[in-house]
């Protein structure tokens, strides 16, 4: 589950945040910023998902 999760994290980042944290406020941020750009959205996908 984990490769499936960093797959996920990369390619679009608001679906790894939901499978690891479920629909919350960071799945809600990191869709807002995805939808701005993709770089910041993969950013804080990355830091929520395995840094924090």
């Amino acid at each position: 589950m984990p490769i499936i999760i960093l797959i996920a994290t990369i390619l679009l980042p608001p679906l790894g945040v939901a499978l690891k944290h479920g629909l919350n406020k960071d799945f809600l941020i990191n869709l807002i910023l995805t939808i701005i750009l993709f770089v910041p959205g993969l950013i804080h996908a990355v830091y929520v998902n395995y840094v924090r």
